[in-house]
């Protein structure tokens, strides 16, 4: 998990947090330019998200949901003030599935997150906080097709579409195939699965969670480990260990659709 020493001004953010952060080692840890993450060195340490204003109290609700389950970490503040959302988790232990213990033994770490994947997707959900994330999926995908927005650059060439009025044609024709009768987490990337010394610890970044298709969750977690260990070899075997059992390649079309739209 990237970590870049910082000094910060107390000022700039909410007093209910200058305790924690006054006198004590600030790390970025962001990875993303939506929203800035800081890791707070402090007891087992913290970590503490703004983003602008309302984008982050999904997430606060769905963290403290996973870590319910005991698949995330507890969230000890949300605030919505000033223009921004402010989140404070403590630290999962362990480290990201990124670091090098993980991806420099990729069979073994290939296996274990889609076994996690399966044991997230055999998880319970009736008091899940978002019930319909199906919905939001496809009206995102929506919105992004009638603004022009259409990105296969992240993709390898077989799992995108020529042009978007292609992939929009399946979404179209097809996107109510899409089910919601899984517990997700929405962005199944190993920068958001931690272990530790390969015992697996929680979840983190969980805005996209909810309860839709599987699908989604493979389509990223087949995405990640080429994405992140540079090859397509462990495709296959990423859904053999998930389970060929519980994977539809049409719905798996119809999911790579609607992600070309973002």
């Amino acid at each position: 998990m990237k970590r870049t020493p910082i000094h910060i001004s107390l000022d700039t953010y909410p007093r209910e947090f200058h305790p924690l952060l006054k006198g004590t080692p600030v790390w970025d840890s962001s990875c993303s330019p939506e929203a800035r993450v800081i890791y707070i060195e402090k007891d087992r340490g913290y970590y503490l998200k703004s983003a602008p204003e309302g984008t982050l109290r999904t997430e606060a609700l769905l963290t403290e949901y996973f870590h319910r389950k005991g698949l995330s970490a507890p969230v000890l503040s949300y605030l919505s003030e000033a223009g921004k959302d402010w989140l404070l988790t403590e630290r999962v232990p362990g480290e990201d599935a990124t670091h090098g213990t993980y991806v420099s033994d990729p069979k073994r770490l290939c296996d274990a997150i889609a076994t996690q994947l399966r044991l997230l997707h055999e998880t319970d959900y009736p008091d899940c906080p978002v019930q319909n994330r199906t919905e939001t999926y496809l009206n995102n995908a929506r919105k992004n097709y009638s603004e022009g927005h259409y990105d296969t650059t992240l993709f390898p060439d077989n799992w995108g579409y020529a042009t978007a009025e292609k992939a929009w044609s399946v979404l179209e024709r097809e996107g109510h195939l899409l089910r919601t009768d899984t517990l997700l987490h929405g962005d199944y990337c190993l920068p958001n699965i931690l272990f530790d010394d390969w015992r697996f610890t929680g979840f983190i970044d969980l805005g996209g969670a909810g309860v839709g298709d599987r699908h989604v969750d493979l389509f990223w977690g087949a995405w990640t480990l080429q994405f992140n260990l540079h090859t397509d070899a462990y495709t296959d075997r990423f859904f053999d260990a998930y389970g060929r059992d519980r994977i539809e390649p049409d719905t798996f079309r119809i999911v790579r659709a609607a992600e070309v739209f973002g």
